[in-house]
């Protein structure tokens, strides 16, 4: 492992050198936050999809940390009961992108260039970002501990010639996450990383809807490996720079993290000294 990407990864854990501002998507129509530097011509900007049953205010920090970096970043605020809709939440992401493109932010101090956009989100709205990915081309996608939408990402991933960082945790083989069927379909270069110790919801900040039941926990460990590796990845993606190439290598080391092969089918378990003597009686019988 390089130690310029150790050092890197803990750089980019850490808040960016630029001042950030605030503002509303809704001035513009469109409900949501967006993030930005303090000032900048020509920036990246990356739309953002929330999970389910949670809001553009459960993630504020990880857009705040990427315009810290340099980034545009904003997100829509909708589609946030039960039962959302993952085709109207990919419009709202599209729609923020044009908001972002067609609109001087800030006191007109700053402006994004219209070839460095990119879509991610997290778990529904990592397929909402996908969907909207099909529907538009983009320079780059990021999914974080992607979940199954409909339609499903996976089905529209071959035709997206954009190329991905697919993110999830330790729970990557579980029913809720489709990481590795996604990270396998896709058309353009994809990464897929699992990062160490983090669960599906483990970037989420303050309370939901399920908290009650014990079904999401907050993990600041995940979330600050989360945030390095969607920083890094995105300033090679959108702006060049080919210090943070390790960030979009499919073979690179990164702590904190391991690479899955979503082309990679395990080799079943051998079978057990129980099961092989049952195996036995049924024989005999």
């Amino acid at each position: 492992m390089s130690a310029s990407v150790k050092s890197l990864m803990s750089t980019l854990a850490s808040p960016g050198p630029h001042r950030v501002l605030r503002g509303n998507l809704g001035i513009a129509g469109q409900p949501g936050l967006v993030f930005t530097p303090e000032q900048g011509l020509n920036l990246p900007a990356v739309a953002f999809g929330h999970g389910w049953l949670a809001g553009v205010g459960n993630y504020s920090r990880l857009l705040e940390h990427l315009a810290s970096w340099g980034f545009v970043a904003a997100a829509p605020d909708t589609e946030r009961g039960p039962v959302p809709s993952h085709l109207n939440l990919a419009t709202d992401l599209l729609t923020t992108l044009d908001i972002c493109t067609g609109v001087r932010l800030g006191d007109g101090k700053i402006s994004v260039h219209p070839d460095k956009l990119a879509l991610a989100g997290h778990g529904m709205g990592a397929g909402a970002a996908v969907i909207a990915a099909s529907q538009r081309k983009v320079a780059a996608v990021a999914a974080l501990y992607p979940a199954y939408s409909s339609p499903a990402s996976e089905s529209l991933a071959p035709g997206i010639e954009a190329p991905a960082l697919v993110v999830a945790g330790d729970d990557i083989d579980s029913t809720s996450c489709n990481a590795i069927p996604l990270a396998a379909a896709w058309g353009g270069e994809a990464v897929l990383r699992a990062v160490d110790g983090a669960s599906q919801n483990g970037i989420v900040r303050g309370r939901r809807a399920l908290a009650a039941l014990g079904a999401t926990k907050f993990e600041p460990r995940t979330e600050r490996t989360t945030r390095a590796l969607l920083v890094g990845y995105l300033t090679y993606r959108l702006l060049g720079d080919k210090k943070y190439k390790a960030f979009a290598e499919p073979d690179q080391t990164i702590p904190g993290t391991r690479i899955v092969d979503p082309h990679e089918v395990p080799e079943p378990e051998p079978p057990s000294k129980l099961q092989l003597l049952q195996a036995v009686q049924l024989l005999r019988k």
